[in-house]
């Protein structure tokens, strides 16, 4: 909850709809209108009145969610990118050759691939370990490590990082620490009020929730030197959404905490149908009581999700033919979506995946659960 000028605090149903987003002075307009303008008009005395130059360095829209996003998190600051990987890429821009970086050996394939692809040029040095066990993280750490990036849970084993345990080591250590916080969603954890210094999402996903935009935010609640330096990545660099991306991730964020709830409460149901399925070898999903890390997720989450993943009795020719026969559930990757998704991950992430070959990951959506059990079950069945 955020406070307000009467002393009260907000829930984050009412931030979602409201936060950044006052009903427009010019026009009384309840849905903000979209400012395509790139440039604004100065004052008389040279000064530009309402705060806006030129639609690089800010923009009404992007001002919005930007404020929208911050509230959510109950961060102070927040900066809206074209992407989630944007978001990745700007943060690394503010280390220095030599510097070290710990993140999970379950970390989102694109952030790997960002490092690797991108960023190999600087000589960065990093270390993935599995961050399910805080004392890894600790022993990891190096005299010239300057950032941790955690992703609770994670992508797409479904690990579950103690936030509050990795924030505090590194705070002792003088640490950076970034949560990539897209599966949760601000709705079911608030990584900055258990210790994090900044949280990252992928906006495309269930902030904007329609498969309809694609972007990235940054929030922290003080600001500091890397979240100064992703600022002038957006704005000198030109990391920035337009206007209409930035509105529909708004339009999209009034029904954030509605859809988050129902998709995760479809998703422990059908987590708990794959764990008792015959044709199932092993379902992550932080929601069961056999995971390991249910009982630090159900401290720092309010519900698990609305993402699991599950291994299918066989190799990579069985999983693909599940994949291949359900009818409700779509064969496309992305997640946090209005329509449920399945996705044969090891394919999606190419050669060199270290996801297993036998997985597939479902994003669940808006449908009935109970048809989206039955579609699951028909297409196990097409096993032989």
């Amino acid at each position: 909850m955020a406070p307000t000028s009467r002393n009260r605090t907000r829930h984050i149903e009412t931030l979602a709809v409201h936060a950044g987003q006052p009903v427009d002075p010019a026009t009384s307009a309840v849905a903000s209108p979209i400012y395509l303008s790139t440039t604004f008009e100065r004052g008389v005395e040279g000064d530009y009145p309402h705060g806006f130059s030129y639609s690089r360095d800010d923009n009404p829209n992007r001002a919005a969610l930007e404020s929208c996003v911050a509230a959510l998190e109950g961060g102070g600051h927040a900066l809206a990118f074209p992407s989630g990987i944007a978001v990745a890429a700007a943060v690394l821009q503010a280390l220095r050759p030599g510097d070290h970086v710990l993140a999970p050996s379950d970390v989102y394939h694109g952030f790997r691939k960002a490092v690797n692809g991108v960023f190999d040029h600087m000589g960065l040095q990093t270390t993935y370990v599995d961050f399910s066990d805080p004392a890894n993280v600790a022993g990891a750490l190096r005299a010239n490590t300057r950032l941790i990036w955690m992703e609770t849970p994670s992508n797409p084993l479904l690990q579950i990082t103690d936030i509050a345990a990795i924030a505090e080591i590194a705070r002792k250590a003088g640490v950076t620490t970034v949560c990539d916080g897209t599966f949760a969603t601000p709705v079911l954890q608030q990584p900055l009020e258990l210790g994090v210094d900044m949280v990252a999402h992928s906006s495309t996903k269930y902030l904007a929730g329609h498969s309809d935009v694609v972007g990235g935010v940054l929030i922290c609640r003080k600001e500091n030197a890397v979240f100064d330096h992703a600022r002038r990545s957006q704005r000198l660099g030109g990391a920035v959404p337009s206007p209409f991306d930035c509105w529909l991730t708004l339009r999209g964020i009034a029904t954030l905490p509605c859809r988050v709830r129902v998709q995760a409460t479809s998703a422990l149901a059908i987590a708990e149908f794959l764990n008792q399925h015959r044709r199932v070898e092993r379902v992550f999903y932080p929601g069961l009581a056999s995971h390991p890390g249910h009982e630090t997720a159900r401290r720092q989450m309010s519900m698990f999700g609305g993402v699991l993943s599950f291994l299918v009795k066989g190799g990579a020719s069985e999983a693909m033919q599940v994949a291949g026969s359900t009818e409700v559930l779509i064969r496309a990757t992305s997640l946090g979506g209005t329509h449920s998704l399945i996705e044969h991950r090891a394919s999606t992430e190419g050669p060199g995946s270290r996801t297993p070959q036998n997985l597939l990951r479902l994003s669940i959506g808006l449908e009935n659960t109970e048809d989206l059990i039955a579609d699951l079950d028909e297409a196990l069945a097409c096993l032989r």
